[in-house]
């Protein structure tokens, strides 16, 4: 065959753990979580000057709730001041070398007939600085609404209409220098941590088009909207900013998007909800992940890869690269040891927490002929 790779029609299986802790707790304190003990964190706090969130912050400072309408700058600060003890916390317990990745929005807000932007992305972004982390380039999360009522302010008329807020923001940030990789081993579990070339173009590009996710709430006792991001948010930034095995950390755990989405990644993870009426919600939707489904799920990564190259071959473009674990061409020698952990089971321990169970699987039979046909 003139050179090229054995083709393998066998499954290898090897195994890994992860667990995954939740806590009822305060962000700002996070008494479980040692220092220098987490890898990355990826959360969503409650966004100070949104209506919803108000009741939240004046239970932290009853002086936020007394000003919000006689003051609102200083309100707004006083908020701040409340997130502010998080992300010292952060900074804290991340590992040097690891992540802080904080999706915010702006808030708009009339109070007493005077309308204004409350730009929180600036507000964190500066404190974030002050304390000592690398600012990273930020990214724009899209999320447009064709709503014909979605403008602000005097319709068609100038000069009293204002722009409407289609985006949120993902906030970056490093704790120190790069993550160190200095033995053959560190090396090795990074490059099985590796995205594909394709959708590195995508992830790491400033402007993220991603659909929104349902907002209402059917828990009795907690609040009326959940607030939560969409599944594909942290699923990304976990993978872009993490390997296999590391520990993520959501201080603002809400529903449990991050925790789940650390699950499917392969990543131990904790987390923090203060609201006591979200803990069934948490474990709930951890128990109820489907392993099957999450499985198709991380296939599909691999089938959008195998799209990708087939396409590529079809307008006559070169691939140099095989990936032997996958038992597919890729791009680049960086993807040539990527591999992908399917669940076997997820399961509550004897201490309450739950923990999953993956094999690391190849198998050349999800490949189509014709495309086997072009690696030999």
């Amino acid at each position: 065959m003139n050179g090229a790779r054995p083709l393998k029609f066998v499954v290898n299986k090897c195994t890994m753990c992860t667990i995954h802790k939740t806590y009822a707790g305060d962000a700002r304190l996070m008494n479980n979580t040692p220092s220098n003990s987490v890898d990355i964190v990826v959360t969503s706090p409650p966004y100070p000057m949104i209506e919803m969130w108000d009741e939240c912050f004046a239970c932290q400072n009853a002086e936020i709730g007394e000003t919000i309408e006689e003051s609102p700058d200083k309100a707004f600060e006083l908020m701040h001041q409340q997130l502010d003890k998080v992300w010292h916390r952060c900074y804290d317990v991340l590992k040097e070398g690891g992540f802080l990745c904080i999706n915010i929005g702006d808030a708009t807000r009339t109070i007493n007939g005077k309308f204004k932007l409350y730009n929180n992305h600036t507000r964190i972004s500066d404190l974030c600085n002050a304390i000592g982390f690398t600012t990273l380039p930020n990214i724009i999360w899209r999320k447009q609404t064709n709503a014909p009522n979605k403008f602000m302010g005097s319709g068609m008329l100038p000069c009293g209409a204002y722009v409407t807020l289609e985006h949120e923001w993902i906030l970056l940030f490093r704790k120190g220098d790069k993550r160190q990789y200095k033995t053959q081993s560190q090396k090795h579990e990074r490059m099985e941590s590796s995205f594909f070339w394709e959708e590195r173009n995508v992830w790491f590009s400033d402007v993220w088009d991603v659909k929104g996710t349902k907002q209402k709430m059917e828990h009795p006792g907690s609040r009326e909207r959940s607030a939560a991001f969409p599944f594909e948010i942290p699923f990304r930034l976990i993978n872009m900013f993490s390997q296999k095995g590391d520990t993520v950390l959501d201080p603002f755990l809400g529903t449990g998007t991050t925790m789940q989405a650390a699950l499917m990644c392969g990543r131990n993870s904790e987390g923090y909800e203060i609201d006591p009426a979200l803990k069934d919600v948490i474990e709930n939707g951890i128990a109820s992940m489907d392993v099957d489904m999450c499985n198709n799920y991380i296939k599909q990564r691999f089938d959008r890869h195998v799209s990708f190259i087939e396409d590529r071959k079809k307008q006559g473009k070169e691939v140099k690269h095989f990936n032997i674990n996958l038992n597919v061409p890729v791009m680049t020698g960086q993807e040539e040891q990527i591999s992908f952990n399917y669940i076997t089971s997820i399961r509550r321990n004897k201490d309450g927490f739950y923990e999953a169970d993956y094999e690391v699987s190849s198998d050349m039979n999800n490949i189509p002929f014709q495309l086997i046909k072009q690696i030999i």
